[in-house]
């Protein structure tokens, strides 16, 4: 997609960005912040505030002596999250997002790996930040809560910083005001899903993340009116892009998230217009409104009304459904699927009510944005076009048409910090090799199949994609999420057939089946198993499954952790047998 639907702001790095944006939408709201739940009281913050805030912040580190330093962030999603890491990315030094599920160990050593030696940090983390720096391991020694309302025994509050460099600016400090940013060099160090010991650093530069925000800006129509939903974990480059830094660059409203049953209460709260999550998210969305028109009596009506207007335009359909977006606040513009696979039929159940779904897709090194669907350019089960800065083509391409997808672009991370070798591997010629298969079409929409090292390859040569029969299994219903495996099932080590893991939901599954006790709820989903056994090729039949209603190990982004759910089973496996 070279096109560029909208016109966009130059910019060349994210001080210019808040700079500019700043001067066009100063006045507008950047955050409204829920100060009371039970009354709902809110406190709302301008972007001109949100800037001066960032200034003065940012001017304090400096004078502690952290300018060129690395910080770390970690917490909830909250906007003195965010104002850290304006204030360290934009003239301070290099910012360090952590995953705020770390456990303290691991939390450790990605604070060594990265030799941080400053960290904002939420209540919670109190306790184990500074058990890390009493026992002096690595560079970390000032810890700054994002809680205390003034310093207390050692540790900075972040809102006394901001008064105090507030003061050194009106005393004329422009240090962080004047602060030079090298937009080719590394600012961002980001670690990738996995264990610590092999995950990586993804070295980010302003120049990566800006390309990323003038793209997303020239092919969505997103403007200062617009109010997204916070919800993904910050730390992750698709919610700090785009749920973060790209309402900034339009001059957008951010409201957070008061947790994950509370999703369509926010919308609808809000009125929410632009979300950005993942696949999981949409389907439990689906599932509350489905549930409010049962409970209402009108699921049968709403129905046949998708059958009836299956041709109209999405606006047209707006109007059919119109009950339906109110449900979600009614003024739901934009809902970007990304970070892992979305079930094609979630997708489609969405547009029939007029709900814009659409598809992107990126990674960690890519800024993350590679492609995205949108108003114009769209297709069912694609993720889309690349966006206009970024190349993508197909490597390796077997007879189905299903290769490595590769791609080039202003937006691909400079390097693996500290790991020459992956680097090296991964970067060719000027073209990142995601480890994605996929294939693109005559239209050029991209179509991801899988992972490249998640393929099982079969004694026969055959290649199975366990995320294209996870999409199948997850459409039966009760089934809430699936795990795709090969076994030996011989002494031939070859010799590998399909097996899954399936992850049911009890009550859905009893009703909709008339079951009652284990082996009958096992028949049940064993029938469902067998009919999609008949419509697959041979090789591909599921030979035995595993049935639990333990949610499988994933990522904050809830993509499947495949290694530890394989180690699991084989470990279950002794005590339980594959049926």
């Amino acid at each position: 997609m070279k096109e560029r639907l909208y016109p966009y702001q130059e910019i060349t790095d994210l001080k210019d960005m808040l700079n500019k944006s700043g001067k066009a939408y100063g006045e507008k709201i950047a955050y409204k912040i829920k100060i009371d739940k039970e009354n709902k009281t809110y406190k709302t913050y301008t972007h001109k505030q949100v800037r001066e805030m960032i200034n003065n912040l940012g001017t304090k580190l400096i004078d502690m002596g952290l300018q060129n330093k690395r910080i770390a962030v970690i917490g909830e999603n909250r906007y003195e999250w965010e104002i850290a890491y304006l204030a360290i990315v934009c003239g301070t030094g290099i910012v360090v997002p952590l995953d705020k599920s770390l456990p303290e160990n691991e939390l450790q050593k990605v604070i060594e790996r990265s030799e941080v030696e400053a960290i904002f940090y939420s209540e919670k983390y109190n306790q184990t930040l500074k058990n890390i720096v009493n026992r002096g391991i690595g560079k970390l020694k000032t810890l700054i809560s994002m809680d205390l309302p003034e310093h207390k025994e050692g540790i900075y509050s972040e809102k006394e910083l901001i008064e105090e460099g507030k003061e050194l600016i009106d005393q004329g400090n422009r240090s962080f005001l004047d602060a030079k940013i090298e937009s080719e060099k590394m600012s961002i160090m980001l670690f990738t899903s996995g264990t610590t010991s092999d995950s990586k650093i993804v070295a980010l530069s302003h120049k990566n993340i800006v390309s990323n925000l003038m793209d997303l800006a020239s092919v969505l129509d997103v403007d200062s009116n617009d109010i997204f939903l916070s919800f993904l974990p910050l730390h992750h480059v698709f919610e700090c892009t785009v749920g973060f830094l790209f309402p900034f660059y339009k001059g957008a409203q951010i409201v957070f998230c008061d947790g994950l049953r509370y999703i369509v209460e926010n919308l609808a709260e809000y009125k929410v217009s632009f979300m950005a999550s993942v696949p999981a998210i949409y389907e439990n969305v689906f599932k509350t409104i489905r549930k409010q028109l049962e409970e209402q009596g009108k699921l049968e009506e709403i129905l046949e009304k998708e059958e009836k207007y299956q041709n109209a335009t999405m606006e047209e359909k707006k109007q059919v459904f119109q009950e339906i977006h109110n449900m979600l606040g009614g003024n739901i513009r934009w809902l970007i699927s990304g970070a892992a696979s979305l079930e094609r039929t979630i997708e489609e159940k969405y547009r029939k009510l007029g709900l814009n779904l659409v598809q992107g897709y990126g990674l960690t090194e890519t800024s993350p944005i590679v492609s995205i669907g949108n108003k114009k350019y769209y297709k069912t089960g694609s993720i889309g076009r690349t966006v206009p800065s970024v190349e993508a083509k197909i490597v390796d391409i077997d007879k189905d048409g299903i290769g490595e997808l590769v791609v080039k672009g202003p937006n691909i991370m400079l390097e693996y910090f500290g790991n020459k070798q992956a680097t090296k591997n991964a970067l060719i010629d000027g073209w990142f090799y995601t480890g994605d298969l996929a294939k693109i079409d005559e239209e050029g929409y991209i179509f991801i199949c899988g992972r490249k090292k998640n393929v099982i390859v079969l004694k026969n040569g055959k290649n199975i994609y366990p995320e294209e029969m996870e999409n199948l299994i997850n459409r039966i219903e009760g089934i809430e999420e699936s795990f795709i495996f090969g076994k030996q099932v011989s002494e031939d080590k070859d010799n590998i057939k399909i097996y899954a893991k399936l992850v049911y939901n009890e009550e859905i599954v009893k009703n909709a089946y008339k079951v009652e006790t284990k082996e009958q709820i096992h028949e049940a989903i064993s029938n469902k198993i067998k009919e999609i056994n008949k419509i697959m090729p041979k090789y591909k039949a599921i030979r035995g499954f595993l049935l639990t209603t333990e949610p499988l190990i994933k990522t904050a982004t809830n993509k499947i952790k495949r290694q530890q759910n394989l180690d699991k089973i084989m470990k279950e496996e002794k005590e339980n047998a594959i049926s």
